[in-house]
């Protein structure tokens, strides 16, 4: 009964959040506190299992440390130069961002690339009359893209590398890196001839940079300086993640708050605290206690095991029902639930003769990265981007959203399934427990 409950909860409010007639956080927020009042989980269960407060403060540090960074003119600045060296062209702009963000997202994670380049784009977009949807849409499919490429690009990587003991910085590159910059390259493609009316119809060539250049120069006050280090001390801590051992939640937090104790005097702190995209972190909260009621009520991990009872143990099978049941359940609820949910049910595979699950592990991490670009609510990026693109009145419909993701995920799936096939079954079609690395 629960779990149908807890379901009917979760449709109800999906429902709502796509028409997007009341406000999605509240949406999410009020679809969780009905499985509260409905006993479906209490309030610690909520607070201590469900919410992943590692998430919400990396978020809210980075966007404390972007809102401060950003009143010394530096995004603005960036956002021009970008802009002069493409000389305004829509295409090359597109191509120049979209190659930035994926890069961004292999070397930090996906959520901290678009908060730094979210504004910027925007900044652009402004400046040069350009319409912000295609622009916006390229950066949330190339850091989903480009995330998966390594272990700290995005959140399920980061769990699988935990669960999986021999999976190192460098496996993940080896074995997802060729995959993602064909998807990447063959998105790329998609994107421009999609909005290729879009981009043809906007010329920026005849632009007079050197006037324009007179409102976007750098605020050269001891902000800039502190915040510039600090923000480059941050993101060096999440580059070299995997050799302090220290918690990029707590690194972004430690260069918030440094950030914030330098510029105590220059700014007024509760002013910044304002700046914050309070909402989105809400709907974050919403989201993760509307879908821990369907993990606590077991709804997530019988879809997981439903995969074991299909495929009937078979490798080939399994790893491809992997690779799309994941891609499109990500999709639909936020893929790190689904993770969390997937990891003890792909090791309890060794109980049906798998020693080699590694081709496993691989279609989970592809299927969860590249399946948050289905929908606006599948990736934390996603979330980020249309919370910061909203605030600032360029809103993305969830339905407009869905238009295109759907199409990029299945192309995504349809490429991976190629890949994992020619790669890891094919080699080992006659030996399912045979090592493998």
């Amino acid at each position: 009964m629960e779990a149908l409950l807890s379901i009917f909860i979760f449709l109800i409010s999906y429902l709502f959040i796509m028409l997007e007639k009341v406000n999605r956080a509240l949406v999410a927020l009020t679809g969780g506190v009905l499985m509260l009042i409905t006993g479906i989980y209490d309030w610690n269960d909520a607070f201590y299992s469900f919410i992943d407060w590692h998430t919400i403060t990396l978020l809210f540090s980075m966007m404390l440390l972007v809102s401060i960074t950003q009143r010394t003119g530096f995004f603005e600045y960036i956002a021009f130069k970008m802009a002069e060296n493409v000389r305004g062209e829509p295409v090359r702009l597109f191509i120049t961002i979209s190659c930035l963000t994926a890069v961004s997202s292999a070397l930090l994670d996906n959520v901290t690339s678009v908060l730094l380049f979210v504004p910027v784009l925007l900044n652009i977009t402004r400046m040069l009359s350009l319409p912000a949807f295609p622009y916006l849409l390229g950066v949330i499919f190339s850091c989903n893209i480009g995330g998966t490429a390594t272990l700290i690009g995005d959140p399920p990587n980061i769990m699988i590398g935990q669960a999986v003991e021999h999976f190192t910085f460098l496996s993940f590159i080896i074995h997802l890196g060729p995959v993602v910059i064909l998807i990447f390259a063959v998105n790329l493609a998609l994107m421009l001839f999609l909005f290729r009316s879009r981009f043809q119809s906007a010329n920026r060539m005849d632009i007079n940079w050197e006037n324009l250049s007179e409102g976007y120069n750098l605020k050269k006050t001891p902000l800039l300086y502190k915040s510039m280090t600090i923000l480059c001390l941050t993101i060096t801590g999440f580059l070299l993640h995997p050799v302090l051992h220290v918690d990029l939640t707590t690194i972004a937090v430690s260069g918030a708050l440094l950030l914030l104790l330098l510029s105590d005097k220059d700014l007024d702190t509760e002013e910044i605290f304002r700046e914050v995209e309070w909402l989105t972190l809400f709907f974050f909260m919403g989201l993760f206690i509307l879908v821990g009621g369907l993990e606590t009520t077991g709804v997530i991990d019988e879809i997981a095991k439903g995969i074991i009872w299909l495929t009937e143990g078979d490798l080939p099978k399994t790893a491809i029902m992997i690779l799309w049941v994941s891609g499109i359940a990500s999709g639909l609820v936020d893929n790190i639930p689904f993770v969390a949910a997937m990891i003890p049910v792909i090791r309890e595979f060794q109980d049906f003769g798998m020693l080699n699950l590694d081709p496993l592990w691989w279609s989970l991490a592809l299927g969860a990265c590249l399946g948050g670009n289905g929908t606006l609510l599948g990736a934390s990026a996603n979330v980020v981007v249309a919370g910061i693109a909203a605030s600032k009145g360029e809103g993305i419909s969830f339905m407009k959203f869905l238009k295109y993701g759907f199409s990029v995920v299945i192309l995504s799936l349809f490429i991976s399934t190629i890949y994992i096939i020619f790669r890891y079954l094919i080699p080992f079609s006659g030996s399912l427990t045979r090592a493998y690395f």
